[in-house]
């Protein structure tokens, strides 16, 4: 049955895939972007916009009752890049936004609204940790997720309310942004070239976005589940940069080799880095339906399709890099 959906951070990759997506299955979907957002990604979708600031709770409380959403998908985060390093707008963005949406949310009801979270919030692990591990941020951007994270559960059991959250991985897929590793490595490489890596031996676990997307619908969909509920939501599969670059090459016949150690590692950057999405899995059944090779594959074929997007990823991507 179609709902009436609020979706934040919809001007950005995860949130773009998904406005789409909800779209296309026929819900009534009303976005809340920030006045200055970019907007390149969302060119086509047919759905309500509403301007506010998360930082400012007039502004979030008067979006929320025009649109009184049944399905509220919180994406709007700030600090998940490397250029965005301020921590005060983190805190605006991460925390006291989420807080701002919930309370806005509460006031008016709903049935379901899913928190974006971070696999960031577990911190460096030696192992696929589970949602009931304890949780070690080691970043600002980790910091203030894994409290938005905290003050969403807490609500959720005080209201009586479902604000399950989901913990991202590795996500890729068409809209990512262009400075990203995959954008990077397709669009040189359908020049037959390759861009600047860091350490081979990194590793990620890299989920295809339509995969999220089933995993947000599922989500909000499920009546029975705890109110405040946590998912991982990965692929099991650990994958090294080695891999996924050796992966682009066969794919796309590229006859450059591979010079590591050209761009320098970031501080996020481990060699183990794997969901254990077993509760999604066993509770939902979901699933992701894309191995890496198939997401690269949709990828690529995305990219030859729209060759304006191709263009503008090319030139954003070399003013990035």
């Amino acid at each position: 049955m179609p709902k009436r959906v609020l979706v934040t951070g919809a001007s950005g990759f995860v949130g773009a895939n998904l406005a789409r997506r909800l779209v296309a299955e026929g819900h009534d979907v009303h976005l809340v972007l920030r006045p200055s957002r970019e907007s390149w990604r969302l060119a086509g979708v047919q759905a309500s916009v509403h301007l506010a600031d998360l930082g400012d709770a007039d502004s979030v409380r008067a979006a929320v009752r025009t649109v009184r959403p049944e399905w509220v998908f919180h994406l709007a985060a700030h600090g998940a890049y490397s250029s965005q390093t301020n921590f005060e707008q983190m805190v605006r963005t991460n925390v006291t936004g989420t807080i701002n949406l919930v309370e806005a949310c509460l006031d008016t009801g709903f049935e379901s609204f899913v928190n974006t979270g971070s696999s960031s919030e577990y911190g460096f692990q030696d192992r696929a940790p589970s949602e009931t591990d304890p949780i070690r941020p080691n970043s600002h951007y980790a910091l203030t997720k894994a409290a938005a994270t905290l003050y969403c559960g807490f609500a959720a059991i005080k209201h009586g309310v479902r604000i399950p959250t989901l913990r991202l991985y590795s996500v890729y897929g068409p809209w990512e942004e262009p400075s990203r590793l995959i954008p990077r490595l397709i669009v040189c490489g359908l020049r037959n070239r390759l861009p600047l890596l860091v350490d081979p031996n990194v590793a990620r676990d890299f989920v295809y976005v339509e995969d999220v997307c089933d995993a947000y619908i599922a989500v909000a969909g499920d009546t029975a589940g705890d109110p405040d509920s946590i998912f991982n939501v990965g692929t099991g599969r650990q994958v090294t940069l080695e891999e996924i670059v050796s992966m682009t090459r066969r794919l796309l016949a590229i006859d450059a080799e591979p010079h590591w150690g050209t761009m320098p590692n970031r501080t996020w950057d481990t060699t183990t880095w794997v969901a254990d999405s077993a509760k999604l899995q066993r509770l939902l059944g979901w699933k992701p339906r894309h191995s890496i090779e198939a997401g690269m594959a949709a990828m690529i074929d995305w990219f030859r399709a729209l060759p304006a997007v191709r263009a503008y990823y090319e030139e954003r991507g070399t003013r990035s890099s």
